[in-house]
């Protein structure tokens, strides 16, 4: 049964991370109060579990179910919770999607399949269509489209023909850059029945939303959520100043977690949180690896310069 009817995607949505035991297992505990911790964000409008933050690549379909089953019991009925839906099939995809939403998911966030994402699979329109079609078919539940940059990107012809053919396509996760995810904004947030950009160019999420997105989408806010909401609610409001206060205390961990390689990003998130009280361990599962020394180094710097506390941002409102 679905707990929050209608919900549309659109605002501050953290993707939270997935705490394991040293012995790679799922740590419930852990990840329930990091969960709840991130709920608690004055002003979010849902949390994403589920994905690449939470390390969906390296978990079964048996624990995915149990990871949303947790979080809905932890917070599901305080905040809408969106799961991730990752499978190289349409089919699989689609079981995942009727499952998750008997569960009680309030949208579905869908990132398109390996054939789609690594082997030109963008330059077949078809293949993305009847992707989506094939899970609308299966769920009612609103659909976010992860719109991968550069070459991985679903063309515009084919996200606006997505909008035609999947009315329940109400928003994308948008990691395009410049030009292109301008355009994005633009076109999708002016259709008819408008298609709400997310922004997940975390590394420089000022610039981006002040491009126009409705919302953003982001694993950062699983350590900063107070700070994004803080920054959005700024560019909402046309107040520059304070929009650029609040990019100063971003941008330390901007500049951290989203430094190469890219495939850390989430394992220095992991670690900021341990380093501010708010996880037991930083553990990631193969062939994720631990941070060495001068990553940690660069870690605990960068929350420092931030300004950030285990209850949060401190003195944010000063």
């Amino acid at each position: 049964m679905k707990r929050f009817k209608d919900f549309v995607p659109a605002g501050v949505i953290p993707a939270t991370l997935l705490a394991f035991d040293e012995d790679f297992a799922v740590d419930e505990a852990a990840s329930r109060a990091h969960i709840a911790n991130v709920a608690a964000v004055r002003g979010i409008s849902a949390i994403t579990i589920n994905g690449h933050a939470s390390e969906v690549h390296a978990c079964t379909a048996d624990e995915q179910r149990r990871i949303l089953d947790f979080s809905l019991d932890e917070v599901g009925d305080r905040v809408p919770l969106i799961s991730g839906v990752w499978a190289d099939g349409s089919l699989e995809a689609a079981r995942l999607a009727r499952t998750f939403e008997a569960a009680g998911a309030s949208a579905l966030l869908v990132f398109p399949p390996q054939p789609i994402m690594m082997m030109q699979g963008q330059r077949k329109p078809a293949m993305a269509l009847a992707h989506f079609h094939t899970i609308a078919e299966a769920t009612g539940l609103p659909l976010i489209a992860f719109q991968y940059p550069g070459e991985y990107a679903y063309r515009m012809e084919t996200l606006l023909a997505l909008t035609e053919a999947v009315p329940t396509l109400r928003a994308i996760k948008d990691w395009n850059m410049g030009p292109v995810h301008e355009r994005h904004v633009r076109t999708l947030q002016n259709l008819p029945e408008p298609v709400n950009v997310l922004s997940t160019n975390s590394a420089w999420l000022m610039s981006s939303l002040t491009m126009g997105c409705n919302g953003l989408l982001s694993g950062s806010g699983s350590v900063i959520a107070d700070l994004q909401v803080a920054l959005f609610e700024a560019v909402q409001a046309g107040d520059l100043k304070r929009a650029q206060a609040i990019n100063d205390r971003i941008y330390p961990t901007a500049e951290c977690f989203y430094a190469s390689p890219a495939t850390d990003m989430h394992n220095r998130m992991k670690e900021a949180l341990v380093m501010l009280g708010r996880l037991p361990r930083a553990v990631v599962r193969p062939p994720l690896t631990r941070l060495d020394d001068a990553e940690l180094a660069r870690v605990r710097k960068a929350i420092e310069a931030a300004g950030l506390g285990r209850d949060g941002a401190l003195d944010l409102a000063a």
